[in-house]
């Protein structure tokens, strides 16, 4: 039996997703200590961003929440859900709708870095201390080729 993923978008100034997407961002940060934000900074940031949904049976599984400049926010996957291509096809879309895709993503956190490693990000520089909690980043670019060529090829399209 197939199951049909439908995309959904939130654009800036919509949040029908809003509660769904802390809902989801919250399971993994109770679950893998990663995604820590306030609830208030979320919602707003949400808010002002344009959020790439998939959406499967009306539940939302992943989302990206990215600002104007391409600048990725939140990126989740439901852990239930990971293996599929998700987050690929989420950063796809973003790529498309951008010249630039960039992001932070935590030091230690080498389930994301490895991820976007395998997209074509690269480490830009590192901000220590740049997390609420005191946590150190490191600022990602997605480099080199076409973006629309390099993510078409993990998204088959």
């Amino acid at each position: 039996m197939s199951v049909n993923v439908e995309k959904r978008v939130d654009p800036p100034g919509e949040s029908d997703y809003a509660t769904a997407a802390w809902e989801l961002k919250e399971r993994i940060r109770s679950a893998e200590g990663v995604l820590r934000q306030r609830r208030g900074f979320f919602v707003d940031a949400y808010r002002r961003s344009t959020a790439h949904l998939l959406v499967e049976n009306d539940r939302l599984v992943a989302f990206a929440s990215v600002r104007r400049d391409g600048y990725i926010l939140f990126l989740a996957v439901n852990p239930d859900h990971r293996g599929r291509g998700y987050a690929e096809r989420l950063v796809a879309d973003v790529a498309e709708d951008h010249r630039s895709v960039t992001c932070h993503a935590r030091t230690t956190n080498r389930q994301a870095l490895g991820f976007y490693e395998h997209l074509g990000f690269e480490v830009i520089r590192r901000i220590d201390g740049y997390y609420e909690d005191g946590g150190d980043a490191y600022y990602l670019k997605l480099g080199g080729e076409s973006l629309r060529e390099r993510l078409s090829g993990f998204v088959g399209g």
